[in-house]
């Protein structure tokens, strides 16, 4: 009799909706295996939340995705990568998970972003939370410590995209005020990280207001090839993922509420069960 496969999914957590455009782009890089998504969209945004809230509440999703079978999990969130996953990688895991991984988002990222540079200046676009935590500062300065790193928070384009107002004319301010602020600070910025997962959605309108010349760089394609890299490094976590190609998502709010904004973000229909924390 054959053995039956076991349910051990891929995490992929986030404070609400922007992480299924990574989720989308590591389903398309690595199909054969299930996946689990929790957005914890009930107490989003993180954002503007404190270090230790933020921690507090990426822990806890963290710990149930460990409960449902998880071996290795995603924060495919910015925020949360920058303010918790440190303290959760050092400190928590060795203890209530040590055979257990947990990754981020920024650092595929700035690992490769000095390689889209020819000025040695660029620039990052972010929730003032991702901004405030500098961990785009340090984690290019240890991949490219000779570049310049400017700055610029967009505390308008979250709460814009989640409520479906990002096409008309009172966006495009708001788009157009943010780019032009990055590149006052200096003009020879020439490659640009969108360090939010929820702006690849406005990724084009972004463009516009751009110079010509500037690379513009969406995490989820570059996470996708990051996570199969290491994938193919770590044989001993990957041989603890399952492959059904099973995919199910949970949210901590109302699942016809999630469902709704997730089809936008996720560029399917999505159907999720509620999870209560």
């Amino acid at each position: 009799m054959e053995e039956k496969k076991t349910y051990q999914p891929i995490g992929i957590f986030d404070s609400g909706f922007g992480g299924l455009t990574v989720l989308k782009e590591i389903v398309s890089e690595l199909p054969q295996y299930d996946y689990i998504y929790l957005g914890d969209s009930a107490r989003a945004p993180y954002g503007s939340r404190s270090f230790e809230t933020v921690y507090e509440y990426a822990l806890e999703c963290v710990e149930h995705l460990f409960n449902m079978g998880c071996h290795l999990v995603v924060l495919a969130c910015n925020t949360a990568s920058a303010k918790a996953l440190r303290t959760i990688q050092q400190k928590d895991l060795p203890k209530i998970a040590p055979s257990k991984r947990v990754l981020g988002v920024i650092r595929p990222t700035t690992e490769i972003i000095g390689k889209h540079s020819k000025t040695g200046h660029v620039g990052v676009l972010g929730t003032q939370g991702t901004v405030n935590s500098e961990s785009y500062l340090v984690e290019i300065e240890k991949f490219f410590p000779e570049l310049k790193v400017y700055q610029q928070a967009c505390p308008m384009w979250v709460p814009l995209i989640e409520n479906s107002e990002f096409d008309n004319e009172g966006a495009e301010f708001f788009i157009k005020k943010y780019v032009d602020e990055l590149m006052a600070q200096q003009k020879n910025i020439d490659a640009v990280i969108l360090a939010c997962t929820h702006y690849p959605l406005i990724q084009d309108k972004i463009k516009k207001y751009l110079p010509k010349n500037v690379d513009l760089l969406s995490q989820g394609s570059i996470v996708a090839k990051g996570l199969k890299d290491y994938l193919q490094r770590h044989p001993e976590i990957e041989k603890e993922c399952s492959k059904n190609k099973l995919l199910n998502f949970y949210t901590t709010d109302l699942p016809e509420t999630f469902d709704k904004a997730a089809s936008l973000f996720y560029g399917e229909i999505v159907k999720s069960q509620h999870l209560d924390l």
